[in-house]
């Protein structure tokens, strides 16, 4: 292969010169455009002094199967390192389905842990102390029941849920526009997604009560630009959703946090996280007017991208993977995860979930670039990288803004058609060999690689099934009034989550709850 390469360009498109010098920040201003690590406009870092007083947190997702299965994976991964633990939950328990559904059958426990009742999160998190670890939970249309779930067990175990800390995703509208785990139309959808982010403001002080994803749009074929445009997109309208309702932007903002992609062009996603940090910063300073410098802090998890992950030569991808994780280190995380090798072809076995976690401690500890802050700050090229994303993120904000806004934007489409745009452009160049995917479109090799796939128990599935049947034949009638109940408020402008909690109280279940919804609200149809 003579050539190198065909195109010298970003995943955004963004043309890459051969050199860059001191003529490309002419008019760069170092206090406007870069500040104080832990300072306005927060490009360094939102702690002045970042991974020299603490590492990012080592999040590896997990959920597979039963309770119990995914409860041992949990301890195995704290007992290898892990600082904090990351929930995937099997697509019924994302639908609002209990395991007993017929639309369930085929999918239990196959994408995520099976969750239908208090007894499933108990397991889930048996031998865990709830006040000691910070749980994130990748749900959305019904993760109002899941946080409540964890609330139910954490007072079960005398654990005051002041003390809890940990994320919910509870970001509904990707869902609508990249990933499509939905349940109700996109108003009653908002109206939870406030009311979780009101409660937790009251509540549940040290509870993130929404993580607002880019990962989605960009695992569904966004470039990083979109990333960052249409995620900002969306966290305006959540915040404009719990303003109307009369609550102070610096009461709930502090404790809103992102959840962004670390995809494989390198200097471009270091970019991306820095003007992330900025563009947000000034979102809430002058389009909200956030006092507290807290709300104006960019707080994001990174997962590394999946959607680069190949199921030819899987082992490659623990390259990628590590490229992508120190990527996401540059830019300045604070909580990580990396993806495992074999990902392309099923969920990760045991000793591929090591490698990963295995991965982040050897670049927090081995590497030695967590020493400084910032470190490439000043680079030329890594300064006009980060302009030229801010400044194409805030075109795209505008034309969002005069289009009607991000919700506007999903229900006509426009996110959508970016993306599939986006998407297509990414896939011709691979096809055309503009963009290089080793061992794919280039030094391919015709020998299979032996790589072993986990399999999921049948047991673990006549288990789940079993335990749900007895939690039900277990309690008495006051779950139907609580269910009542629930409806009757649905139909108001009141919080839903203390009804919700209520329903939980009295043994129902997570199918219940959300057929109880559906009886009012209806689904999104989005025909």
């Amino acid at each position: 292969m003579k050539e190198l390469k065909r195109k010298f360009e970003t995943l955004s498109g963004i043309e890459i010169k051969e050199l860059y010098t001191s003529e490309d920040l002419k008019n760069f201003k170092e206090e406007e455009k870069l500040g104080k690590p832990g300072s306005f406009p927060f490009t360094r870092g939102i702690h002045p002094n970042m991974y020299r007083g603490r590492l990012w947190t080592m999040r590896q997702y997990a959920g597979y199967g039963s309770a119990e299965e995914t409860n041992e994976r949990f301890k195995y991964l704290i007992s290898q390192g892990q600082t904090g633990l990351s929930t995937a939950f099997d697509l019924p328990t994302q639908l609002g389905y209990d395991p007993d559904h017929p639309f369930s059958e085929g999918e239990i426990g196959k994408a995520g842990v099976s969750i239908s009742n208090p007894i499933d999160m108990d397991i889930l998190f048996k031998d865990i102390e709830l006040d000691k670890v910070s749980t994130s939970m990748t749900i959305n249309a019904t993760a109002g029941i899941l946080l409540g779930f964890y609330i139910y067990i954490a007072k079960q175990r005398n654990i005051s849920i002041e003390k809890l800390a940990g994320t919910t995703q509870n970001d509904i509208l990707k869902e609508f526009a990249a990933r499509g785990n939905y349940i109700y139309p996109i108003e009653p959808s908002m109206r939870l997604v406030g009311d979780i982010i009101e409660f937790c403001s009251k509540y549940l002080p040290k509870w993130n009560p929404i993580s607002i994803s880019g990962y989605h749009y960009r695992e569904a074929g966004a470039n990083a630009v979109q990333e960052l445009a249409f995620t900002f997109a969306d966290a305006i309208a959540y915040v404009q959703e719990v303003l109307k309702r009369g609550i102070d932007v610096d009461e709930f903002a502090p404790r809103l946090s992102f959840f962004f992609n670390a995809h494989i062009n390198f200097f471009e996603e270091i970019a991306k996280f820095r003007a992330a940090r900025r563009i947000w910063a000034k979102i809430m300073k002058y389009k909200f007017n956030a006092k507290n410098e807290n709300s104006l802090k960019l707080r994001f998890h990174t997962q590394t991208a999946g959607s680069s992950l190949t199921a030819q030569e899987p082992e490659n991808n623990i390259i990628r993977t590590t490229i992508e994780a120190l990527a996401a280190v540059l830019g300045g995380t604070q909580s990580l995860h990396t993806n495992s090798y074999d990902e392309a072809l099923a969920l990760p076995t045991e000793k591929s979930a090591k490698i990963a976690l295995r991965t982040q401690q050897i670049i927090a500890y081995e590497t030695g670039v967590a020493d400084t802050v910032d470190p490439l700050a000043g680079s030329y090229f890594i300064e006009k990288l980060t302009d030229e994303i801010e400044e194409r993120v805030f075109e795209y904000l505008e034309k969002i803004e005069k289009m009607g806004g991000a919700i506007e934007c999903i229900r006509n489409g426009y996110f959508q058609s970016e993306i599939a745009e986006s998407s297509y452009k990414y896939q011709k160049e691979i096809e055309n060999k503009e963009r290089y995917i080793i061992g794919v479109n280039v030094f391919r090799t015709e020998n299979e690689q032996k790589i072993e796939i986990f399999r999921l128990s049948e047991q673990a599935i006549d288990n789940i099934l079993k335990r749900l049947k007895e939690f039900k034949n277990s309690r008495d009638k006051s779950y139907i009034k609580a269910l009542e109940e629930l409806k009757k408020k649905a139909k108001t402008n009141e919080n839903l989550m203390p009804y919700i909690l209520n329903a939980i109280e009295n043994k129902a279940t997570l199918g219940e709850i959300s057929d109880a919804l559906r009886e009012v609200w209806g689904e999104y149809d989005r025909l």
